[in-house]
Formats: structure tokens, sequence, C-alpha cells
């Protein structure tokens, strides 16, 4: 899901017979009413464990596991003209992928790791402007590979926290090895810094992935939100934490 002002969009996903969707909705929150804008032919194909993220008035879909395997494809979706985009793809070396990180920072789409038959740590940048694509070289502390993390985007800076760092054997029905880190990507200097821990249990998420995550504001500071997601233990989680980065200030 993203969204773009008061509307949530919701795009594919499984049904209950595992069967992959394309169908984008919106939901007005305003008026509590869920709306079909497309299906079929007129979006991207069929996907789940895609990747979607937003900005004033697109809302983006990246990779996934379509009905053939991964894709690494990119769509925008104008909320204010009702039309799908298809963008132009990274390329051979951008492989196909799920449980990607997403974001939009300065203007530009951001693809952060992902599983790919493997857990993988590259970055890549895509710019829509001018329809060009740039595989990133990130410096600093950098994260370990991982896919089904948490992010959000602040200004140029996007945040990851946990994910699956060593898939289950059992794919998607067990839980793998999760981490419980967190890091920020400047977008602009192209560096990782590893985020300070907080070490009092309960005062943090913890090892953890498939969450739900947004930004999020709290007392004025802009932040990640994270909800819920797959413990260590194959459990379900349900509880819900802010985090408010300081970015080193």
């Amino acid at each position: 899901m993203a969204t773009v002002g008061k509307t949530i969009y919701v795009f594919g996903g499984r049904d209950a017979e595992h069967k992959e969707l394309n169908e984008l909705y919106s939901f007005d929150t305003t008026t509590d009413n869920w709306t079909l804008l497309s299906s079929g032919e007129l979006g991207p194909p069929s996907r789940s464990y895609h990747s979607t993220a937003a900005d004033g008035h697109h809302v983006y879909i990246f990779g996934g596991c379509g009905v053939a395997g991964r894709l690494n494809d990119v769509w925008a979706y104008d909320v204010l003209d009702g039309k799908w985009v298809k963008f132009p793809e990274p390329g051979k070396s951008c492989r196909p992928r799920g449980g990607t990180g997403l974001a939009v920072a300065g203007e530009k789409i951001w693809i952060v790791y992902g599983f790919a038959g493997e857990e993988v740590d590259d970055v890549y940048c895509f710019d829509p402007a001018s329809g060009e694509w740039t595989e990133v070289e990130t410096t600093g502390d950098k994260p370990c590979p991982r896919s089904v993390f948490s992010i959000a985007s602040i200004g140029q800076r996007v945040i990851i926290c946990g994910g699956e760092v060593d898939p289950s054997d059992l794919g998607h029905l067990g839980a793998g090895s999760f981490a419980g880190d967190s890091y920020v990507l400047d977008t602009a200097t192209k560096a990782w810094k590893k985020l300070a821990e907080v070490a009092e249990p309960g005062e943090h998420p913890g090892p953890r992935g498939w969450c739900a995550f947004s930004v999020g504001r709290r007392d004025g500071e802009e932040g990640l939100l994270v909800y819920g997601g797959n413990s260590p233990t194959n459990d379900r989680l349900d509880d819900i934490f802010f985090f408010t980065p300081s970015f080193g200030r």
C-alpha cells in the first residue's frame, strides 16, 4: 500500500487460492469508500511480494513475484490522470526480485536490496525525468544483504529497519533469520550510516521482517512507523513502534 494525501492505494497481492492479482484500489479515508481504479490489461501484470511507494501524485510499483517468476519492472500510476505508465526497465544488472525496499527521495526512485533467489545488497536509482537508471555505489557502514525490511524516506534520506537476512527452507511458510538493526542512506552523498540501537527490551522492534510500515509524524518530527511482522520464531506480531532518527545531530 501507499498513500497520497488522504487516499490509500492498494495494488496486487495474492488471493486465498494464492493467485497473483493486479487490481488497483483506492480507499478514501474521509468517506470510507473503496474504488476499483484498474484491473486486467489496464495496469501492471499480476504480482505479489512487490514494493510500493508514492510521491505527491504518483503511486509507484516495482518488481515482485509474477505469474512466470520474479520481476524488475517499474510502473507509475498518476492519481490525477488515472493512468498507468511503464518506465524503462533497468537492464540485466538489476536482478528481478521481491521484498525490495522502494523509496522516493530527491525526485528519484530508489530500489534498495531485496531477494533475487538470495538476499542482495545492491542499490539502484531511477530518474523519471530523464528515464535513466543508475547502479549506485554506496559507501559507509553498509547493511548486510536483506529483504522484506521496513523503509521510509525523509527528505534526502532513506531509513531501513530489520528484514530477513537468511531465508527459511520453508519459503514463505517459515521464518528465516531476521535483523533488528537500522540504517540510513543519504541519497545525496550515497553513504550509509548505522543508527544507534535502543538497548532496553520493548523499546525497539527487534529482529523482524514482513512488517507494515510508513512514514509517520510525532511531536513535529518525521520518522519510521513499524507495525507487526514476522518474528524469528515464526510468530505474527501485533505491536507498533515509532522511530525518530536523529541523523547524528
